[in-house]
């Protein structure tokens, strides 16, 4: 069972690593477009690298909402999803941790400010806002998931793939406006760091980058079972 959280650990440190270090290196201007892609790339293709690595012994979540999308589904026990999310907030600030070092020590000069953290400058300082595009943005996530990781599905070796660009695809939308976290540890790892730096502005407003994403997952898996719970049922009519 340990090894399933340190996995968790382990690919949540990459995501932020690879991630939020993309965005503080190239920068996340829309207006720029460059640096606003690689940092889209650069999350979706960090989940692909480690759906195939790690997604064999953890099932690779490496966020605590996608724990809870399959908590709520029933795929796993409480116990597993508390583990999960410990794991996975440490990784992060395991991440960002490294992210400091290079960062605060190295002569690479931080363009970000926090680590590559979330915020609601997209938004116009709105939590109203950040906490809708949040929401949004794991609903689609999760449910993403949720289908392609079902038994159920046919996908096999491709699913890595499918959920790889699924985060690619909701980081075009949202990064010129949260930054997108659709991932709390994600979000807890660097803004926990920043504050340690002496910026606590992305403290600040941490809350919504936690409530958004795990309304947002809890959400998907309802609908998720909602929408597959007449199509189970007729099976089980039909194997009676």
């Amino acid at each position: 069972m340990m090894k399933k959280y340190v996995a968790e650990l382990i690919g949540t440190a990459v995501l932020v690593i690879m991630g939020c270090g993309t965005a503080m290196l190239v920068g996340c201007d829309a207006e720029m477009g460059g640096g606003y892609i690689l940092t889209a790339l650069a999350f979706g293709l960090v989940i692909v690298g480690m759906a195939y690595s790690i997604g064999n012994v953890s099932g690779c979540h490496i966020n605590p909402a996608v724990s809870l999308g399959v908590l709520v589904s029933g795929r796993m026990t409480m116990k597993d999803f508390v583990g999960y999310v410990i794991a996975q907030c440490l990784g992060a600030l395991a991440g960002a941790g490294v992210l400091a070092a290079i960062f605060t020590t190295g002569s690479v000069e931080d363009m970000t400010g926090g680590f590559g953290s979330n915020g609601l400058d997209g938004v116009s300082g709105s939590a109203a806002a950040g906490l809708i595009v949040e929401m949004v943005l794991t609903f689609i996530f999760v449910l993403t998931i949720l289908g392609v990781t079902d038994e159920k599905a046919k996908h096999g070796s491709f699913a890595g793939l499918v959920i790889g660009f699924t985060l690619t695809l909701v980081h075009i939308l949202g990064i010129g406006l949260t930054g997108t976290s659709v991932n709390p540890a994600r979000s807890f790892g660097p803004a926990v760091v920043a504050a340690i730096n002496g910026n606590t502005d992305p403290i600040a407003c941490l809350w919504v980058f936690i409530a958004g994403p795990f309304v947002g997952a809890a959400l998907a898996a309802v609908a998720y079972k909602a929408l597959t719970s007449e199509k189970q049922a007729s099976k089980e009519a039909e194997a009676e």
